[in-house]
């Protein structure tokens, strides 16, 4: 190694000072990479900029996109001053010093871009103390979040500030980042192809990720050694997916899942059930989201549908992991295989807000039980129809409250089962017709 800072004392010294990350951060809005949606020629925050007219912002995105980098830069773009605090470490009393320094610059002229990192952990009432100071001008607010803004700040806020997304970083913009450290540390990364790639998916997404495992290559390399996959493995640990059972990635992959057993995809819903059992998902919750699905996306379309989904719950409760996952496995693909029918979920729904509407009305007399003279006196019971001494065993009774009258709620597509039970309802629904004397 000491060849090495013989050559190039400069950027040794700077290595030792700060992280690759932090050298290599853009200093131009351009510059900035795997978020031209938003900063490239004809991005959204381009033409902001362009137009002259920054209003308040929330950047949503994952870890490592380069959030906090381009709020740097916009207030440079800007001429505004740049404050950066921190939901973690700020509370109330650091607020107003930031807001109180804000109002004497824009009585000086000069506007401040406030940066929060985090905004997500500031309480209600905490966020609901940027409101005066974003209407009145006094700062250009720009949070970063890496949790979904819709659930975690103030309508009040949302509304007065523009959400702008930050995505994952592909695979092809990871790749100009390290090329850009190796441009800037001037040597190449001593990985093979292969073992390149591993890298990329090591980083996830994630910018700065990407670098830190770079810097963590140079470091373990010796001279003319060049790592092959196995032993970039050896050397640095697998980084975790960004998957937090509480937060965006855990509801993103049980989404995919549940919308790839709808559309009847069973490849790609088994793939999003990997994804979850690889990021350390709690498999019975995945049994119980399967079950979901079944009365759901299914329900009598295929009746077996729900048996096999407990069936595989069970098995995996006698088998344990990792062989139990398996029958969650299994139960996915036929879930996903099976015919589909929402109609038992929309008919609970139209039952239910009739229920709360029609909370009040009495089921009509005859179909109520009579247990005391008096109650067989006014009436209860009386005309009763029992539907195994008729005809077809059906009476054709009415069942609703009177003031109701009779409503449909269930309706079963031409599909799988539901085809015999549409077939059903329609001769019931001609017999009813014709004793109740409607031909």
């Amino acid at each position: 190694m000491g060849d090495l800072f013989d050559r190039n004392e400069p950027q040794a010294a700077a290595a030792v000072g700060k992280p690759l990350a932090d050298r290599l951060r853009p200093k131009k809005l351009d510059e900035v990479v795997g978020q031209e949606h938003l900063t490239g020629s004809d991005g959204a925050l381009t033409r902001m900029i362009r137009a002259g007219s920054l209003g308040s912002l929330i950047f949503w995105g994952p870890p490592g996109t380069g959030k906090t980098t381009v709020a740097r830069l916009l207030a440079g773009e800007t001429s505004m001053a740049f404050e950066q605090i921190s939901a973690i470490f700020s509370g109330v009393a650091e607020l107003k010093k930031v807001f109180e320094a804000a109002r004497l610059r824009r009585a000086q002229g000069r506007q401040t871009l406030l940066f929060v990192d985090e905004i997500h952990r500031f309480n209600r009432a905490q966020q609901d103390s940027f409101l005066p100071v974003m209407e009145d001008g006094t700062v250009v607010l720009v949070g970063a979040t890496t949790e979904n803004p819709s659930f975690e700040l103030n309508a009040a806020l949302l509304s007065r500030a523009r959400v702008l997304v930050f995505h994952s970083l592909e695979a092809d913009s990871l790749e100009r980042l390290l090329q850009r450290a190796e441009a800037a540390e001037g040597r190449p990364l001593p990985l093979d192809g292969e073992a390149r790639a591993v890298l990329l998916r090591m980083a996830d997404g994630d910018g700065r990720a990407a670098l830190t495992l770079a810097e963590e290559v140079w470091r373990a390399a010796e001279e003319g050694e060049v790592f092959d996959a196995e032993a970039l493995q050896r050397i640095v640990q697998r980084r975790a997916p960004i998957y937090d059972k509480s937060q965006d990635g855990h509801y993103n992959l049980i989404s995919a899942l549940h919308k790839a057993v709808r559309g009847s995809d069973p490849d790609a819903a088994l793939y999003y059930l990997c994804r979850m059992f690889d990021a350390g998902e709690d498999p019975l919750y995945l049994g119980r989201r399967l079950v979901r699905m079944a009365v759901e996306d299914i329900g009598v379309a295929d009746p077996q549908a729900l048996v096999i989904a407990n069936a595989a719950k069970d098995a995996y409760d006698y088998l344990g992991s990792p062989e139990g996952e398996l029958a969650f496995a299994q139960a996915c693909v036929y879930l996903a295989t099976a015919p589909k029918s929402n109609a038992v979920y929309t008919a609970f729904k139209s039952a239910m807000a009739a229920a709360k509407e029609h909370g009040s009305l009495l089921p009509p007399k005859h179909i109520l039980n009579a247990p005391t003279k008096l109650m067989k006196e006014t009436g209860y019971g009386s005309g009763y129809q029992y539907d195994h001494d008729m005809p077809d065993a059906f009476s054709g009774q009415d069942y609703f409250p009177e003031a109701m009258g009779r409503r449909t709620f269930y309706e079963p597509p031409d599909r799988g089962f539901e085809r015999e039970i549409r077939k059903r309802l329609d001769y019931w629904a001609k017999l009813r017709r014709e004793r109740q004397g409607g031909g």
